[in-house]
């Protein structure tokens, strides 16, 4: 009774109580109002449309103090947190004390980003590459050719650019007992050939395209294998994670050139029958998605399946109110007040001002009619929560099937950490979307063609694979091992 009083007064003292949705001060539909029109910024936008890119700073060796003050501040701060952890309790009710050490750990982090670089945050950001892997995977890296193909629309002229030289990168993901499976049925149909039966029936799965998250500036395909690995096994799908061109070095609208021409190269060299395609992506992936999904519909391109987006980001103005209340709690660091490392200046570059509410940068813009089915996953303590509600509600009232779920006290991309009980919950409902919604909105995925399977084949069983273990650890043993 003690400890739930001095808990109490504690964070009403010292942090922002956890603040209820957009709702509960304005209805859904008002609030909507502020994203009916592109072009027009929200009243509440906290992002300056005057704000350039700028160019590498430069140190010196009197910088050098700040770094050692840095980290003794941020020691400070996770020492005085988990000492309150075990005193008053969690600053949210379900976290333990793996959440509270990462919550410490990211707040504030933007008030000191004169401290790094680009690349500084991109080298950080690869050391989660050290965190042993979900178990029981085959990888196999993919590296392709960027044909032209006469897109339409706002990417045509960077398609008309392209000669078939340049390349993009990414991975195939398959789960082991998918693989297994897929393996057997190749061998059915190798011996239905010699005798001549027919009567064996291949495998209907679907193949994922999976788009990284990473404020458009960091990560990898390989780096968000936490998420793609275990979407392959609950999905019972094969998942093909695209590595598109990351900002400042390419800016907005490269990105999604990009992963339409990913989005292709499934769909038109690998012959995937577009309705067997479910887009999927995290944070900016999951506005990638959004955007994909778009720019298909408006340019009469086949639509896919479906979409699964976890905390996808989808208003750049950063306008809701959760960036304020969810701000002590989410691993997201709110972009600081100038444009050094802002993401969505690094982003949007020069065009910060023409393409800031444009729908295929900020989705939360555009119209959503004839999209296909979406599950849209988020945390109820992430800083994105309130766009996230918005997106859902606009999308219902253009007739889209949105299933909308909120996990209780849960960050941003809160799929990522396995040591949460959510993580399972949530991938259980993506296999429950794919498998059983879809095939009950529309037809069941087509069986692939042979030409297909043998494409998809040659694209992820070859001398490139790499095999996941049962102990998370990757190998470069081959294929047999899932085999075995």
């Amino acid at each position: 009774m003690l400890r739930d009083s001095l808990r109490f007064l504690y964070y009403a003292l010292s942090s922002t109580s956890p603040a209820a949705s957009p709702s509960a001060c304005r209805s859904l539909s008002t609030l909507l109002r502020d994203y009916e029109t592109p072009g027009i910024l929200p009243p509440s936008a906290r992002i300056d449309r005057t704000l350039k890119l700028q160019s590498q700073r430069h140190w010196n060796f009197w910088d050098m103090w700040k770094y050692p003050a840095f980290a003794v501040g941020k020691a400070a701060c996770l020492a005085r947190d988990i000492v309150v952890y075990n005193i008053w309790g969690p600053r949210r009710r379900t976290w333990g004390i793996e959440m509270t050490i990462i919550s410490s750990l990211m707040r504030d982090v933007s008030r000191h980003s004169a401290l790094a670089d680009i690349a500084m945050v991109r080298m950080v950001m690869g050391l989660t590459g050290l965190v042993p892997l979900p178990a029981d995977a085959l990888v196999t890296p993919v590296t392709f050719r960027v044909h032209k193909r006469n897109l339409r629309g706002i990417i045509r002229d960077l398609d008309a650019q392209e000669t078939g030289e340049r390349e993009l990168s990414g991975e195939w993901i398959v789960g082991k007992k998918l693989w297994q499976t897929l393996q057997s049925d190749h061998r059915a149909t190798n011996r239905q050939s010699t005798s001549g039966d027919g009567s064996t029936e291949r495998h209907r799965s679907r193949v994922v395209l999976y788009i990284h998250g990473g404020a458009y500036c960091y990560s990898s395909a390989a780096a968000q294998r936490m998420i793609s690995i275990p979407l392959s096994k609950y999905t019972d799908a094969r998942v093909f994670a695209i590595n598109y061109r990351l900002a400042p070095e390419t800016q907005f609208p490269g990105p999604l050139h990009d992963v339409v021409s990913a989005y292709m190269r499934l769909t038109d060299d690998l012959q995937v029958p577009s309705k067997n395609l479910v887009v999927a992506g995290d944070s900016a992936g999951g506005g990638l998605c959004l955007a994909l999904l778009l720019y298909l519909r408006d340019n009469g391109y086949s639509m896919p399946g479906g979409a699964i987006l976890f905390s996808p980001w989808v208003d750049l103005t950063l306008s809701c109110p959760s960036w304020e209340t969810n701000a002590a709690y989410d691993i997201v660091p709110s972009p600081g007040p100038d444009a050094h490392l802002h993401p969505v200046v690094m982003y949007l570059g020069d065009g910060l001002q023409q393409y800031l509410t444009h729908p295929y940068a900020s989705p939360l813009f555009g119209r959503f009619e004839g999209l296909p089915p979406l599950l849209i996953q988020c945390g109820e303590a992430e800083v994105l929560r309130d766009e996230i509600e918005l997106l859902a509600h606009k999308a219902s009232l253009a007739g889209v099937y949105v299933q909308h779920e909120i996990y209780e006290d849960a960050v941003h991309v809160f799929q990522s950490f396995p040591f949460l009980g959510l993580v399972n919950a949530a991938f259980a409902s993506c296999h429950d979307f794919v498998s059983f919604k879809l095939s009950e909105l529309q037809d069941s995925p087509k069986l692939l063609g042979d030409v297909c399977e043998a494409r998809l084949g040659d694209d992820i069983d070859n001398e490139n694979v790499r095999v996941v273990r049962g102990d998370g650890m990757e190998t470069c043993a081959g294929r047999h091992d899932v085999q075995e």
